[in-house]
């Protein structure tokens, strides 16, 4: 067993989806007795959990080539070189053709992704170990928010052909996927670099027209500022598109959006969410929220407690602001940690109740649910499911009546 290579991912999707490329490039090649690490840099804390997890790896397994790749290796390589656990570290782009890559002699392989501009490959099957498939649609990002390290590791924006795209589902499809999830890093800006014409409504209408077999399609994390008309058109009347939305808010507060450099106003947020839920009232929402980020006060962070509510926002991923060398952000008049940890707590908390007030909602209430693996799955608004009987056969959806529910689960018994 110790011979057999894995990866192990940190982070994002779209590190999902890259990583089961590596996987699959690995076993195409027969490449044994090597663990890839997929890293993450968005938090300097998930640095130091990668860290760690390398040295724990090498504890274990003495013998094996360990190989650093993914956005914290591209940013940062030396710091992984520096590491006597590493063998090996390789860019983002060097990840996507791993094995001819393994090959070299040399320490790092890491090429400058800004001026990168490969071709994206794709999965040639399906994801081992998941019902639900995550499908790239473009990479890299053209905008700098003050906040942000990715377009550093990920580079400029590229985006797959409408054709590439829907050729990938089909294949998913027919390896047993009836979920797709469309990713990337920017996925608002998708088609940018093609033609400005081009925008990601126009990208769904041409999945649902062009994959008539896809069941059930869903949007990862969006800017406000990607919703076109046409978009809009698209997720309210076709109900192929589930009704779960997650937003890259980032803040409730105007001038920390600003100092942010994003690209909608608290407003823009609220007058969408409304748009959506008024045309198709069974829409939930998500969104990215960080607390504590530069100059941020006690009434900026109110204002982001308070979009909570005025975007009837259920899941909520919540973030203490992390300076990230070399970005606008960390040059900024800094909290101090103690109010940031504060600030993250209140809000943390405000999340785990919103999320337990809607799981409280549904019981009573017969709910489409979508089955992944040991008898949990999640409704169409993403609302995580635990069946209460015998084990349901994965990647279907039934109906199920919801007789009880904690702040983690809703329980239900299928009808």
């Amino acid at each position: 067993m110790g011979k057999e290579s894995e990866v192990v991912t940190f982070g994002c999707r779209l590190n999902i989806y890259e990583s089961e490329i590596i996987k699959q490039n690995l076993e195409k090649d027969s490449v044994k007795g090597v663990t890839v690490f997929n890293s993450c840099a968005v938090t300097q804390e998930s640095i130091k959990q990668i860290k760690q997890s390398i040295r724990k790896k090498r504890k274990e397994h003495p013998n094996k080539k360990i190989v650093v790749t993914g956005c914290a290796a591209q940013i940062d390589p030396e710091s992984f070189i520096q590491m006597k656990e590493v063998d090996q570290v390789l860019g983002n782009v060097e990840k996507r053709n791993i094995s001819r890559n393994l090959k070299s002699k040399k320490s790092k392989e890491v090429s400058d992704i800004m001026i990168n501009k490969d071709s994206l490959n794709s999965l040639t099957s399906g994801y081992e170990k998941r019902t639900r498939a995550f499908v790239e649609i473009q990479n890299g990002c053209n905008h700098r928010c003050t906040f942000c390290v990715i377009p550093f590791g990920r580079g400029n924006l590229r985006s797959k052909s409408e054709e590439e795209i829907s050729r990938e589902i089909k294949n998913l499809i027919k390896n047993g996927h009836k979920e797709i999830i469309l990713t990337g890093v920017d996925i608002a800006s998708w088609g940018h670099d093609k033609d400005h014409k081009l925008g990601l409504g126009v990208l769904v209408e041409y999945i649902l027209d062009k994959v008539p077999e896809l069941e059930r399609l869903r949007l990862s994390s969006m800017d406000v500022i990607g919703f076109d008309d046409l978009l809009i058109d698209l997720i309210t009347k076709n109900s192929r598109i589930l009704p779960h939305i997650h937003l890259s808010l980032q803040s409730g507060d105007n001038m920390i959006l600003k100092r942010m450099k994003r690209r909608h106003s608290r407003e823009d947020a609220i007058s969408l969410c409304k748009i959506l839920k008024d045309k198709r009232p069974e829409i939930t929402f998500g969104a990215d929220l960080i607390v504590g980020f530069p100059t941020e006060n006690e009434d900026m962070f109110q204002n982001t407690i308070k979009i909570i509510e005025e975007c009837h926002l259920d899941w909520i991923h919540a973030f203490p602001f992390s300076p990230r060398p070399g970005t606008p952000a960390a040059r900024m008049p800094q909290n101090d940690i103690n109010i940031i940890k504060q600030r993250s707590k209140i809000l943390r908390n405000v999340a785990q109740e919103r999320k337990k007030m809607h799981l409280t909602n549904l019981v009573g209430n017969t709910v489409e649910v979508f089955m992944e693996r040991q008898n949990k799955g999640h409704t169409n608004q993403f609302a995580p499911i635990q069946l209460i009987e015998k084990e349901l056969k994965h990647s279907q959806t039934i109906k199920a009546l919801v007789i009880d529910s904690d702040e983690n689960f809703a329980y239900a018994k299928a009808i």
